[in-house]
């Protein structure tokens, strides 16, 4: 029976974190075969589980064992394989699943990109653009739809979870209106007219992105009446006017691009107007490894970077923005308060 260790010696641990890969493509394949989804509450013989997943018993039980290393899948004694609390999280059905997010962060590009990451420290610049002669998100739609595809699916599954936590939490109570900036599809945008039943909002992001809004605020939906979908590049321009602006895990382009749009939306809105940005940031305890991991992905893929506290701060102050309050939306998501002054 294998489980989870804790706390290795030190010589064991660098060990494991040099084959940091292997963990990493033990998750992925695992997400692809669809292992999760096949497991039901009740333990299962591996022969079972690879019949269900078409794959061969000898290897899959290798895999499930590497990962029941790490609390992903649990070994039993009379060898059968039940659920974990982790695994669980891989299954397309869970409602806080993060296969989606899986999947992601272990797509094609990133085993071409992290060999380079001393490049990407000595330079300070992204390495996507040398590997493929292309901005990195245009390098995905127009050479790598199937990464676009389980990034969209990423970014939409993470949006869900939290719109109604970015809710919840805003009082934006007086607020006529609100434009969700690189908003996705509108989840936060929904969840807000949701509880603002007198409110308008619009929806700003790419033509590709907002194509595929949510029904709900699209012609037909039930929140139409009250919403504008806008397509177009937030870091371009912000052609929208809206007593409240919400910014959410966007900042993490390049500083001129962050500042682009940070101005343009200062701009848009004019004084006295309501800016909210919500990111989650490297110096926030319950996600540091999760969180400076995406750092440096992010630095690998389009030179952009996660924020501290003080550098959000920064960003915010160099656009003019003043800072108000700073709240916890939940353990990994933080939203700055801020206004236009006038």
């Amino acid at each position: 029976m294998t489980t989870a260790e804790t706390a290795p010696p030190p010589p064991m641990r660098l060990r494991e974190l040099v084959f940091g890969a292997a963990c990493a493509a033990a998750v992925r394949a695992a997400a692809r075969l669809g292992v999760a989804d096949a497991l039901e509450n009740t333990p299962m013989a591996v022969e079972d589980l690879a019949a269900a997943v078409k794959t061969e018993p000898k290897p899959l039980r290798r895999l499930l064992r590497a990962l029941s290393c790490y609390g992903v899948f649990t070994e039993r004694p009379d060898g059968t394989f039940a659920h974990t609390e982790m695994s669980r999280l891989l299954r397309e059905d869970d409602p806080g699943s993060l296969r989606a997010i899986a999947l992601w962060c272990t797509e094609p590009w990133t085993w071409d990109a992290w060999p380079r990451l001393d490049e990407a420290v000595r330079t300070g610049k992204n390495v996507v653009e040398d590997l493929y002669g292309k901005e990195f998100f245009t390098y995905l739609n127009e050479d790598a739809p199937e990464s676009a595809d389980v990034f969209n699916r990423a970014m939409t599954r993470s949006s869900e979870q939290s719109a109604r936590e970015v809710a919840a939490l805003l009082d934006l109570t007086g607020a006529k209106s609100v434009a969700d900036v690189g908003g996705g599809q509108g989840h936060v945008v929904a969840c807000l007219l949701d509880k603002y039943p007198a409110m308008h909002g619009s929806l700003l992001d790419l033509p590709r992105v907002v194509e595929n809004a949510l029904p709900r605020l699209r012609p037909g939906g039930d929140l139409a009446d009250r919403a504008r979908i806008v397509p177009g590049d937030v870091r371009a321009a912000i052609p929208v006017k809206a007593d409240v602006y919400v910014i959410k895990n966007i900042l993490e382009w390049d500083d001129e691009s962050t500042a682009r749009t940070l101005g343009g939306v200062a701009e848009a809105g004019g004084p006295g107007t309501r800016v909210i940005v919500i990111e989650n940031l490297v110096d926030d305890t319950p996600s540091m490894r999760f969180s400076t991991a995406m750092d440096l992905l992010l630095l690998l893929n389009v030179g952009g970077a996660k924020h501290t506290t003080d550098s959000m701060r920064g960003r915010l102050s160099a656009a003019g923005l003043v800072v108000d309050d700073i709240s916890p939306v939940n353990p990994y998501l933080h939203a700055f308060d801020c206004h236009v002054p006038g």
